[in-house]
């Protein structure tokens, strides 16, 4: 990445060399070869402070792992849930109704509750019936009739006018479609349903079906809308699950102008998918034309007052959306904004042509979590696989936007101009929105053909474990890294250290093998360390809490073992740890709210352990955990005046804290850099300009 440089701004710099063979696993019993490497100044030997001296401890025998905080309470190991946030299942194959034939779909797999509450919500629903009557304000009176369908958060029956009425849409219509949600339901805690403030701001768009009234009657709040046709679903499920090349390419031209027009008015939906979008009433002039319905989880991708862009966040514990057809991005807890609803309908479409997606089928608590494994280790060529290029083209395209990164529309649609028959009245979907701007679409998709041929792709790559390293400015100081140190060689390396008046700064671990470095800008004044086969032994660490020493690093083994360094000379005043199965952002979250921020974390297989202490220096904190390595995610924050204080990875994720320090620091350069083997050929290079090694992992990154 360049140099994000403005006046005296910090120079921010992410790289990834390609240069450097991949480490072997090597048997620690057999010799291996040690890398030790020493910073400016190594030279030139620094006088020894007087200081306590650096105790190892070295054990063998096997406790049970636990978590505590200095003068706290344990913390329990989190259990293994979902990875990803709360998420519901999957409805999969349980279509509406076909026969009824005018079907309004509703959330099924959605939001934020938890499966038991989702239950606890229907069960509720059941006990307060559905009046059989229904008159809002100055409305028609509507006899309710049969049920359409429902969800977790709403019902949705037909409504017929009890007196007058005429046509089959509009306020008059004879029949309409009555959705139901109970007052006391999570998302009316505070008085009707954001929904309704999403209708009235997008009254009229294009796509988006009428809403004639709404209010409340009894225990619940009422929309009266347009009755609609069956949904894609339902037409996917009685076409022998296999729509056509021609149809499935005029759904995705139609469907792109509908989300247009909604991004154009300042929301993104975020919930496309099948169920979704609905046709219009069969055998009416509208049964052709596209709907997209359910705005409950609709959100504003920029401020309505002064027309910005939201701001950029990630918090992995909130999942919004369909499991199978989120983007991964709303699996890992960013920020909705556009880019997502555009790979929300990739997935749509790429299901509705093929009848499948290679994420279907994951059972179980930790479900989102193995499907956004999944999603971000299947390739366009992969999915797209028998697939016309169209939908190859437009899957490359949507995933590798940009977060605030406007959508080429215009593109997007022209993917799919010879799929679709010249006879626009003889196409299975009406294109009415493609339409309407013609010639315009055609020179815009001229324009921007280079730009989007020449752009750089944001998230393809191939998963890979590599080192991930970050380095800080410094003054000139001494520093020392050894590597693929065995445990029995641990303790000559750090005794020669601290003759020559280095502590450990970080430490980490690959195959089983020990990482340490050691520098003199550590400001500590004494060190122990423990080496144990248990993950971040309590008994050990309380013992030496209760003399004054603070965790400052630590590193976890593929065979479970730990590494603890432990020292003296902190501003930390409190500590408290955390060992779970799953990144414990819930855990982390609730710290922070009490004044505790990460200051140590590392990872043990496919186990993570959590380090936060009160006084830490940080004035706020926050996370990017990615399956592969989020870079967009760490160049937004570090544009925002975040750096990057703490790294850890597994197989399968890592995870980075970024903080902002109380006292603003001048011109503080941060770089990272990826590597296969460990990058003793690079650190070199980093200390000729004073940027040293602050934090080090290996694991989950993308080559």
């Amino acid at each position: 990445m360049p140099d994000l440089r403005s006046g005296r701004q910090p120079r921010l710099r992410s790289k990834q060399a390609n240069d450097v063979q991949p480490i072997l696993a090597v048997d620690p019993i057999k010799t291996t070869r040690r890398g030790v490497g020493r910073g400016k100044g190594s030279n030139h030997p620094l006088k020894s402070p007087v200081v306590e001296p650096v105790n190892p401890v070295i054990i063998s025998n096997r406790a049970k792992p636990a978590a505590r905080g200095r003068g706290g309470k344990a913390a329990k190991q989190e259990p293994a849930c979902n990875r990803l946030g709360v998420v519901i299942g999957d409805r999969g194959c349980t279509p509406l109704d076909v026969a009824m034939k005018e079907v309004v779909a509703i959330r099924d797999e959605v939001a934020e509750p938890s499966a038991k509450k989702m239950a606890a919500t229907e069960e509720d629903a059941n006990t307060v019936p559905i009046p059989e009557r229904v008159q809002l304000g100055n409305s028609p009176a509507y006899k309710v009739d049969k049920k359409l369908g429902k969800g977790g958060f709403g019902q949705v029956y037909m409504g017929r006018r009890i007196t007058g009425g005429s046509g089959r849409t509009g306020p008059n219509a004879v029949e309409v479609a009555l959705k139901f949600e109970r007052r006391n339901s999570k998302g009316c805690s505070n008085g009707p349903p954001y929904e309704w403030q999403v209708y009235n701001t997008l009254n009229g768009c294009y796509g988006i079906p009428s809403v004639h009234h709404k209010g409340r009657h009894g225990d619940y709040y009422i929309l009266v809308m347009d009755m609609l046709g069956p949904s894609l679903w339902d037409v996917w499920n009685t076409n022998n699950q296999m729509l056509s090349e021609e149809m499935v390419s005029c759904i995705a031209v139609e469907a792109i102008s509908i989300l247009e027009k909604l991004h154009l008015r300042g929301f993104v939906h975020g919930d496309v998918k099948p169920e979704n979008f609905l046709l219009g009433q069969p055998g009416s002039p509208e049964e052709k034309k596209l709907y997209l319905v359910d705005l409950g989880l609709a959100s504003r991708w920029k401020d309505s007052s002064s027309g910005r862009h939201v701001d950029y966040d990630q918090r992995p514990d909130v999942f919004r959306g369909t499991v199978r057809y989120a983007s991964v991005h709303a699996h890992l807890g960013r920020t909705g904004s556009r880019r997502d609803d555009l790979e929300s309908l990739a997935y749509t479409l790429i299901f509705l042509l093929k009848g499948n997606l290679p994420w279907q089928g994951f059972l179980g608590e930790n479900k989102g979590f193995l499907v956004c494994k999944k999603k971000m280790a299947t390739s366009p060529e992969m999915l797209c696989s028998f697939c016309p290029n169209p939908f190859k083209e437009l899957l490359e395209m949507v995933t590798n936007m940009k977060f605030d990164e406007e959508p080429n529309y215009s593109k997007l649609i022209s993917l799919f101009d010879r799929s679709i028959g010249s006879n626009a009245l003889l196409r299975p979907i009406r294109t009415d929105g493609a339409l309407k701007v013609g010639q315009k679409r055609g020179r815009l998709v001229v324009e921007l053909d280079d730009e989007v041929q020449n752009r750089k792709k944001v998230r393809l790559g191939t998963p890979a474990s590599q080192w991930i390293s970050v380095y800080n400015s410094k003054a000139s100081m001494k520093q020392r890294y050894h590597y693929n140190v065995t445990d029995t060689r641990l303790v000559q390396h750090v005794e020669k250290g601290k003759e020559d008046g280095l502590y450990i700064s970080c430490v980490s671990s690959s195959t089983n093998l020990w990482a340490v470095i050691m520098d003199a800008g550590t400001g500590f004044t004494s060190q122990v360390y423990e080496l144990s086969p248990i993950f971040l032994r309590k008994e050990w660490i309380v013992e030496q809490w209760d003399k004054n020493y603070y965790i400052t690093s630590v590193a976890g083994a593929s065979n479970g073992s730990a590494l603890v360094v432990m020292s003296k000379g902190t501003t930390f005043t409190q500590q408290s740890y955390k060992v779970s199965d799953v990144f414990p952002f819930k855990w982390i979250s609730k710290k922070w709210k009490e004044g505790f921020f990460v200051t140590s974390m590392t990872t043990a297989g496919s186990r993570w352990g959590v380090v936060m202490s009160r006084n830490a220096g940080y004035s706020t904190q926050v996370v990017e955990l990615d399956f592969l390595y989020p870079s967009e995610g760490i160049h937004r924050r570090w544009e925002n005046g975040y750096r990057i204080t703490s790294t850890a990875a597994t197989n399968d994720q890592a995870a980075f804290i970024l903080s902002v320090p109380k006292r603003k620091k001048v011109d503080v350069t941060q770089e990272t850099l990826r590597t296969s083997a460990f990058p003793s050929d690079h650190v070199k290079d980093k200390w000729s300009r004073n940027l040293y090694i602050a934090s080090i992992c290996y694991g989950r990154t993308v080559s």
